[in-house]
């Protein structure tokens, strides 16, 4: 049985690349003592084959091969497109 691929949703926060766009992801948790809220984020560098995401839209991104030394992810699909 083949595994299930990652899949993060992230934004948008760069698509100065040709083919290439770096996705921040965020994760919410609660701190064990406290109880504040902590947000952690991190961001990867994704494939975007035809060049449609702009910066600010909203998009899946899903585990691939590596297609070069940081790019280990594709574009899914654009959930939310920002206009300019």
């Amino acid at each position: 049985m083949r595994e299930q691929r990652k899949v993060m949703v992230g934004r948008v926060t760069s698509d100065k690349m040709e083919k290439s766009v770096v996705v921040q992801t965020q994760r919410v948790s609660r701190h064990p003592i406290y109880g504040k809220v902590i947000r952690r984020h991190r961001k990867f560098m994704a494939h975007d084959e035809n060049n449609q995401c702009s910066i600010g839209d909203v998009v899946r991104i899903v585990e691939a091969r590596p297609t070069s030394r940081r790019k280990r992810w594709v574009v899914d699909a654009i959930l939310e497109h920002v206009e300019a």
